[in-house]
């Protein structure tokens, strides 16, 4: 399984707890990414603008 793919799915189990649980995870988390810079995310699209 590819970064693509394995980033598509934890995307769509995002979605899914979103819509279970009525709080907005997805949106924290977009927050935190765009507040903080972490460097795992840095990580992530540097793999999957490579391959």
């Amino acid at each position: 399984m590819n970064i693509r793919n394995k980033t598509l799915l934890s995307l769509i189990l995002l979605c899914v707890v979103d819509v279970v649980i009525p709080l907005p995870i997805t949106g924290l988390i977009l927050v935190y990414v765009v507040v903080q810079r972490p460097p795992w995310f840095v990580d992530l699209a540097d793999r999957i603008y490579r391959s």
